[in-house]
């Protein structure tokens, strides 16, 4: 939210109170609080009349700094509230004349005791960034509603990311962004997934602890500035040190929570019946049967949302016309190896057999009457399944609960931002903050189930909406995007920004949602898909099954899928990595090259882990522009090598695309590539790629069961490579490249080879 005109002026009708002068300067327990006045106290009459800021600074936990930013305190504790988690803290506080510091860690918050308002955020010696003398704001608009801001230094070539999956520009340096859950597609500046978080590439994070409406300004009012803002008397806000992205991210997400380890089972394609079109048993077993003709290796398939009767959404009873006998169907499905997903929505249409059931318990939304808050707006007379009420979030887990007895693996929770604000909630939560945080009870209700039923790290949804701490319930994936070259990219955009928020698993629907893809778009988007967290086919209006579109597509199907299956022992280990660190399976280019400033920008390609480099092709005709960091990178497909940090062209026929392998990287690849859940350690092969001399690195192959994960150390000296393994169990072997003769081993075996 913009409140000045231009640099001098307010906007008509805003007044604004600035910390003008320290009036004094408490240490306290692990805490510093500076108490500003909103004009120079030239004489004790000056304290009269007028307003104080107070301002508070904590820490949650080391190398974070909570800033909390009051006018009036005497508010009661607003609900809902994100779960901002706490840990040990080695906090220094010192106040000392014209300077007050409070330090977490390696994070300094240097406070000017007197003279102009000033906070230096600093850490190795270095200011990252600054609260000046016209950052904070007590802001009275025209009408009254009152709002704090902050404004934080942006420096020369500072480039910010993140703020949830936002489809436009991945640099998110001179937009405007309000968080606020809509329903907008992937084509406008909406987004499912809003995140108060930023990361910068300077070195450090900001959190912004209000789960309501927080709009930023990043460069855009003051364009030396990055400005947040929220409704209300305070702002809570937390500056997250690095001083890389990555360790600003581990950090993070150890305040709002990692994702959940997910089942091996999940990383294989996933093949829905799409939207609209028209499915029975013989239809779903024709595709499936499809598919294993075809040599399509087939993990999940996907029941949307008609497999329950139209105007009865959500009542979580099979269509009896069209599916006469689930049991019996999700057991033939199981049969042919595969999981099962069912898309479920959070909403009650009326004419479902849960509303009345709903509305008699208490466990839908009302209006201040105590009337049910109904719309026709997606489904006939709907309601809104409360989930502040306990006895709600157990209501309809129950119903989840019989559909997983039934042989349901899995749940599309789709929706969960279209929610209303002049509503009551059963806990009393404030309806604005409730807007955007509905989403994260939601998916935690579901993805609890789950659990319960199926244990930890078999739990997996397919969610569209989220919140700060939506990352613990993955997988998410990206909305609803247009069929296009265009809409391939803003996705890719969007995965991009989430992964910047904290997100470690992210998904899209191939071939794209709305409409059908001419067969050129369909097939660049399935090496896109496949080379992504998770992979699935799903569209509006028409089937996604690949020959629909043509033989061609099919080949295109069967490569990429294969490929990433026969991936699964890397990508195992990535996933480990979002689970234990934080860190998202596909990351943006700066996330690994903080210190390379081509990658800064770079939005049309991604990491795949820490050693794959993928560029996507948005192009019928092949052609694609490359960004490779510095060294020799060497292409999975080809073998070709390309020497960083450059751009360049190339042009790849649909069997291909540009998929490099970063220098120095040993790539364990897996004996198989028909399913994603086998042992990955077993005939695993660790292919050697540009190792440098002097190279020592572990190699971790995760277990399918609780068994240590097997290791790997590669060494490099002069002309001889030398890898030891332990916890290894079966055979593996050594490959220089793709190509290269392989040394065979078993168990914890010693191989050495020459280069």
């Amino acid at each position: 939210m913009k409140f000045t005109n231009g640099y001098w002026q307010l906007l008509p009708g805003v007044q604004v109170l600035r910390p003008r002068s320290i009036a004094d300067v408490v240490v306290g327990e692990d805490t510093l609080t500076v108490y500003s006045a909103t004009v120079p106290l030239t004489s004790r009459g000056d304290t009269l009349n007028r307003p104080l800021v107070t301002v508070t600074f904590t820490s949650p936990m080391d190398d974070v700094i909570g800033v909390r930013i009051e006018h009036h305190t005497g508010g009661v504790p607003a609900r809902p509230a994100f779960a901002v988690r706490r840990g040990d803290a080695d906090v220094k506080v010192v106040a000392d004349g014209s300077v007050a510091t409070f330090t977490s860690g390696g994070l300094t918050a240097r406070v000017s005791a007197d003279g102009a308002w000033n906070v230096d955020f600093e850490a190795n010696g270095r200011v990252l960034t600054s609260s000046t003398a016209r950052s904070i704001g007590v802001v009275t608009d025209a009408g009254g509603a009152a709002y704090v801001h902050e404004q934080l230094a942006l420096g020369v070539d500072e480039h910010i990311y993140g703020l949830g999956e936002r489809f436009g520009a991945f640099v998110k340096n001179g937009q405007s962004v309000d968080i606020w859950n809509a329903d907008g597609g992937t084509a406008t500046e909406q987004a499912y997934k809003n995140v108060p978080f930023f990361l910068s590439d300077a070195g450090y994070g900001v959190f912004v602890d209000h789960p309501g409406r927080v709009s930023f300004e990043v460069g855009s009012e003051a364009v030396s500035r990055t400005q947040f803002s929220v409704p209300g008397e305070v702002l809570q806000y937390y500056v997250v040190h690095g001083p890389s992205p990555k360790e600003v991210l581990r950090r993070y997400t150890a305040l709002t929570g990692r994702p959940a380890r997910v089942p091996a089972w999940s990383y294989g394609l996933w093949l829905s019946t799409s939207f609209t079109t028209q499915y029975d048993e013989a239809t779903v077993m024709s595709f499936v049967d499809g598919m294993a003709e075809r040599g399509l290796p087939l993990s999940v398939f996907h029941f949307d949302c008609f497999w329950m009767r139209a105007f009865h959404w959500t009542d979580f009873t099979w269509d009896p016309a069209t599916f006469p006998d689930p049991e019996g169907l999700l057991r033939r499905l199981h049969d042919k190896g595969l999981k099962v997903c069912v898309w479920i929505n959070p909403y009650i249409a009326q004419r479902s057999r849960l509303f009345e059931e709903g509305r008699a318990g208490g466990f839908l939304v009302t209006r201040a009457d105590g009337s049910v808050w109904q719309t026709d707006d997606w489904q006939a007379g709907m309601a809104l399944v409360d989930f502040t009420n306990p006895a709600a979030v157990a209501w309809y887990q129950d119903h989840l609960r019989h559909l997983l007895r039934q042989g349901v693996d899995a749940f599309k929770t789709d929706f969960g931002e279209r929610i209303p604000t002049d509503v009551v909630w059963h806990d009393g939560s404030d309806p604005e903050r409730m807007h955007n945080y509905y989403t994260h009870l939601y998916n935690r209700a579901v993805f609890e189930v789950l659990e319960a039923e199926r244990g930890a790290g078999e739990a997996v949804l397919f969610a569209r909406s989220a919140t700060a701490g939506g990352q613990q319930f993955p997988v998410h994936w990206g909305g609803d995007c247009e069929s296009t070259f265009v809409s391939m990219a803003e996705s890719l955009r969007g995965g991009l920004s989430l992964a910047s928020s904290g997100f470690g698993f992210w998904s899209h629907d191939i071939g794209g949602f709305e409409g059908t893809p001419d067969a050129a778009v369909f097939k660049r988007w399935l090496a896109f898909g496949l080379l992504s967290s998770h992979s699935r086919l799903h569209g509006s209006d028409s089937y996604r099954v690949p020959w629909a579109f043509d033989e061609e597509a099919v080949d295109v199907a069967r490569l990429f899928t294969r490929l990433k299956l026969s991936l699964m022992p890397y990508l195992g280990r990535v996933g480990e990595d979002a689970h234990e660190l934080g860190l998202p399976v596909m990351r943006p280019m700066v996330l690994e090259f903080p210190d390379d400033p081509g990658a800064a920008t770079v939005a049309t390609q991604y990491m795949l882990g820490e050693s794959l480099l993928v560029a996507p092709v948005f192009t019928a005709d092949g052609r694609v522009n490359v960004y490779v960091p510095e060294g020799v990178w060497t292409s999975l497909l080809t073998g070709e090598k390309v020497a960083g940090p450059r751009w360049f062209s190339e042009t790849h026929d649909v069997l291909s695309l540009p998929l490099y392998v970063r220098p120095d990287t040993v790539l364990p690849v897996g004996a198989r590539e028909d399913r994603p859940d086998y042992p990955w350690a077993d005939g695993v092969t660790l292919r050697l790629f540009e190792l440098a001399d002097g190279h020592r690195s572990v190699t971790t192959v995760p277990s399918d069961d609780d068994a240590e994960p097997a290791t790997f150390v590669v060494t490099r000296d002069g002309d001889r490579v030398r890898v030891s393994a332990r916890h290894a169990r079966g055979s593996w072997r050594v490959q220089v490249g793709s190509d290269g003769a392989a040394v065979e081993a078993q168990d914890d075996g010693e191989v050495e080879l020459t280069l």
